[in-house]
């Protein structure tokens, strides 16, 4: 056992712990929405074609039906282990590539959020064990025409949750575009080599290169709602594989911690 968590260069939990202390009185609020694949344990996705293909993306996205949907019963024993162990899940949904799931996770206040995706992340891999499948969160992990995986983030303080919070919103922005570069290099064990292979702009993303934003669009870095100057913008989503922003009012539609 280490005796220290500064022996190991990956482990950031103290860090980031002390960074949260420091901002517990803002009240930072976290909703991860954590992107997957399901494969054989050959590497082949899972459900698909064994000499082939399946149709183009499309149908797959929330989808429903045995020819669209594959693993659903791995996705829903993974909610409820879960559940059961106090994981703050709070939903699930098949995402645009087939055999791609996603899980989200919050709100969580501070350093919880790492706390319980790790914990989601492991359970996840222990159910995969039993249906002798594996799950990846490679953020490319088929070339070609298919969507890639990466974990959104959602985040607001308490200043942003209020009415006229898109000032504190648009000062962290700023902020975040002054680290575009420093932020890539530390969102994959290879200083953005394994994210650069998503990050084409396209398939729903923006270049590594860039940092952008706009109002509704996906394949921006930053992303904002319609309608800002009639709404009370309550959250800004950011992508650890994806430098992307995102207003929203996600988080008030999603259930509460487990208790």
């Amino acid at each position: 056992m280490l005796s220290s968590p500064c022996l190991n260069e990956t482990n950031l939990r103290q860090t980031c712990k002390e960074a949260m202390d420091k901002a517990s009185s803002s009240h930072p609020w976290f909703g991860l929405e954590q992107e997957y694949t399901l494969l054989e344990i050959n590497g082949h996705p899972y459900g698909w074609p064994e000499n082939g293909f399946p149709g183009p993306q499309g149908p797959y996205y929330y989808g429903v039906g045995a020819d669209k949907i594959f693993g659903r019963d791995i996705v829903e024993a993974h909610y409820k282990a879960c559940f059961y162990a106090g994981v703050t899940i709070s939903g699930t949904n098949a995402e645009v590539m087939p055999s791609q799931w996603e899980f989200q996770v919050g709100p969580c206040e501070g350093i919880e959020l790492g706390d319980h995706l790790w914990i989601a992340r492991y359970i996840l891999h222990r159910i995969c064990e039993d249906f002798g499948v594996v799950a990846t969160f490679d953020p490319k992990p088929i070339t070609g025409n298919w969507n890639g995986a990466g974990c959104h983030v959602n985040f607001s303080t308490e200043a942003m949750r209020k009415e006229g919070g898109i000032k504190y919103i648009e000062e962290a922005i700023e902020k975040l575009s002054k680290r575009h570069r420093y932020h890539i290099s530390v969102y994959d064990p290879k200083r953005g080599q394994d994210n650069s292979r998503r990050l084409t702009g396209l398939h729903e993303t923006s270049s590594i290169h860039d940092f952008s934003a706009g109002i509704a669009t996906v394949g921006l870095v930053l992303e904002f709602p319609g309608r800002l100057d009639k709404m009370v913008v309550d959250t800004w989503r950011t992508e650890d594989q994806l430098q992307t922003v995102t207003l929203m009012l996600s988080l008030k539609l999603w259930s509460g911690p487990v208790s």
